[in-house]
């Protein structure tokens, strides 16, 4: 297959590093808006020894390249009406986490998806695919810990200085939709059911003159079937640490208890004294998993996926910004 970077400013990563598995070549990439730095991403193509051709707008290289996929990760507020013109024009889209940054975008590229041109999407919900994060969810899906009852999600991250784009609402689309996805999609993934309502904070405070930037957030998600969820995010990780992030994951069953931290998975159940560390099995490579859903052999995320998750996120921010409680509609994305 035949594939396009559009930006640099998300986690194209996951494409270089699955472009082998998934038997695919990069044959161009370009900014997605003015402005945009693609030095990162140029640093990582020389790196990998990938000689892609750069363009100067992304419209011209999908006239003349015409890919079978492409990559949308540019500043994150544009990547909905970039996805949506990609899909018109048949190509298959792998896009940055939020899908958009508005619930008006969201509708606009779902009705550009359902009406079924061919083209497929999926989304960089990548950290699905760490070991430990995979074999807990393998776990936990076939009843390892009974019925789940409760799931409780952390992201940590380093502050550091983030770039201009991230100091506006309307470019960075905010800490709950950006940090917060992979949390949220652990919640609703562990747990196997959808959303009802969500009750959410944010707050800037502590941001060192970053703008808009939120640096501490939490959500609590009422759930399908009385299961609780709860997400915890900060960007206030101490800057010595050596790693950027601390991700954890806590599942609560009726015959157990599961959590995720420090890359292992550990479980405590019912009647056994000790937590037992879980063996750790080998996940798909992402973007290789999306192209292998694109042959038609399944993906660990599907579109269905990406929907939802964006809409649980846009809908906990638009409760944090008011300080209240957020309802999802019974006819909304999450069904």
């Amino acid at each position: 297959m035949k594939v396009c970077i559009i930006g640099g400013s998300g986690h194209y990563q996951y494409v270089l590093a699955g472009l082998a598995e998934a038997r695919a070549s990069l044959a161009g990439y370009a900014p997605g808006v003015g402005g945009e730095k693609l030095d990162k991403l140029e640093a990582a193509l020389q790196g990998a020894g990938i000689g892609a051709r750069r363009f100067g707008q992304w419209q011209a290289m999908l006239d003349e390249l015409r890919p079978d996929v492409v990559v949308v990760n540019t500043w994150f507020g544009a990547c909905a009406a970039i996805s949506m013109a990609c899909l018109r024009r048949g190509h298959h889209v792998y896009a940055e986490k939020p899908l958009a940054t508005t619930l008006d975008d969201l509708r606009t590229l779902r009705a550009v998806y359902d009406e079924g041109l061919g083209a497929q999407l999926g989304a960089m919900f990548g950290l699905r695919y760490v070991p430990a994060m995979y074999s807990a969810w393998r776990h936990v899906s076939a009843g390892g810990i009974g019925a789940v009852r409760m799931v409780g999600a952390q992201k940590s991250y380093r502050l550091g200085h983030r770039e201009a784009f991230y100091h506006a609402r309307d470019t960075y689309g905010g800490t709950i939709p950006w940090v917060g996805a992979h949390a949220v999609d652990w919640v609703r993934w562990f747990a196997g059911t959808g959303f009802e309502r969500v009750t959410a904070l944010h707050s800037t405070t502590g941001n060192r003159g970053q703008g808009d930037v939120e640096v501490t957030a939490a959500c609590l998600f009422a759930m399908h079937g009385g299961v609780i969820g709860h997400v915890s995010l900060d960007y206030l990780r101490p800057d010595s640490q050596r790693r950027h992030d601390d991700d954890r994951v806590r599942v609560v069953g009726t015959d157990g208890v599961l959590e995720v931290r420090d890359g292992q998975a550990w479980v405590w159940r019912n009647g056994e004294t000790d937590a037992v560390p879980l063996p750790l099995q080998a996940p798909p490579q992402c973007f290789a998993d999306f192209v292998a859903g694109l042959r038609g052999q399944g993906s660990l995320v599907s579109a269905d996926d990406a929907f939802a998750v964006t809409e649980a996120c846009l809908l906990a921010r638009q409760a944090a910004d008011a300080g209240g409680t957020a309802s999802f509609s019974s006819q909304g994305l999450d069904d």
